[in-house]
């Protein structure tokens, strides 16, 4: 099966080699100097029990048109970079291309095919040009979840931390033939991926966290399992999940964990850095929009007080503006103690 992964990031990198391996022809749509690193080197992953896997000779192109037409097409880029990636996706198009939207936070997509008095409406703040819907069929599209963690480790690594779910889903809720063939493709390369009738509540399950952890944590530097400990920044974040839970509720959205249980969930994972701190240290643009500012266009859609997340959006998005401003990064060290 022709599968293309549009981004060798952490996800793109982690998928390009489970796929690799699996079998499948596989190719990697990328920019810069790793294009060249990946062809020279092929990927490396690093497993979390510190197994090592490698793929040589990976195809890997800048030019979707020399790709050609796919079987699946994965995008695997940040949700702030979904329009730039989308613009010339048509050469991977063929009739029958599925493509597969792994980006966290509420997509451009989320009210296509929902029904209910929100129908077809794109969601501005993801999508404030149209250009996205404009360039990609929303009758290609699959959602997907991305549970599992990982990072850069360097140039063409990827270290896998935790994790291996990729639920899949319909717009529609409709378990078709192709929805079968992603889920039954993402299987055979080790992963888990059930085949959901509603996407969009694993979407606000996996939200739930992102909106929260992950501005907290740009904002105060912290890990998860730090965020979770310290009362007042748990209290935020319980504060913050309740609001977004009331505007998912009143979208038909009914979430299977209960908030304290989320919460101990991401406590679990330690000492763990989220995405979005990665970002702020490594002084790349961070996700903001899809993750906090989508939520909040989605509360006044539905008349609902969003009080503590536009405080912490506020924070964020400052935050963003000055490091991009700066052509900085913000990271935490250690101060050396005098001899």
């Amino acid at each position: 099966m022709k599968i293309c992964i549009v981004g060798a990031g952490a996800i793109g990198g982690y998928l390009g080699v489970k796929f690799s391996l699996a079998g499948e022809d596989v190719t990697l749509i990328e920019r810069g100097s790793v294009v060249d690193v990946i062809r020279k080197m092929g990927l490396k992953l690093i497993m979390h029990d510190g197994t090592e896997h490698a793929v040589k000779n990976v195809k890997v192109t800048g030019n979707m048109k020399e790709a050609g037409a796919q079987d699946i097409v994965i995008l695997a880029v940040k949700a702030h970079q979904v329009e730039s990636a989308t613009k010339d996706i048509r050469a991977l198009f063929g009739p029958n291309t599925a493509v597969v939207t792994t980006q966290n936070g509420i997509p451009w997509w989320y009210f296509y095919k929902h029904g209910g008095e929100f129908e077809g409406r794109r969601v501005e703040m993801v999508d404030p040009n149209g250009a996205i819907a404009a360039n990609l069929d929303v009758d290609r599209i699959i959602g997907c979840v991305v549970y599992p963690a990982s990072e850069i480790a360097g140039p063409g690594v990827i270290r896998h931390i935790e994790g291996d779910r990729f639920p899949v889903g319909e717009l529609d809720g409709s378990e078709s033939a192709r929805v079968k063939t992603v889920s039954e493709a993402f299987i055979k390369a080790g992963f888990k991926s059930p085949v959901l009738p509603n996407i969009r509540s694993e979407i606000w399950l996996k939200l739930w966290g992102n909106l929260t952890f992950n501005p907290i944590s740009a904002l105060t530097h912290a890990t998860l399992v730090d965020i979770c400990q310290f009362p007042l920044t748990r209290n935020l974040a319980a504060m913050m999940m309740t609001e977004s839970q009331t505007i998912a509720n009143k979208l038909g959205i009914e979430f299977r964990v209960p908030l304290e249980k989320r919460i101990a969930g991401a406590e679990k994972v330690g000492k763990h850095k989220t995405s979005m701190l990665q970002d702020v240290e490594a002084g790349r643009a961070i996700e903001i929009d899809a993750l906090i500012g989508a939520v909040i266009e989605l509360g006044k859609l539905t008349q609902t007080a969003t009080p503590h997340i536009d405080t912490v959006y506020a924070c964020v998005s400052l935050l963003a503006k000055t490091l991009a401003e700066e052509g900085a990064r913000l990271k935490a060290e250690k101060i050396q103690s005098a001899a």
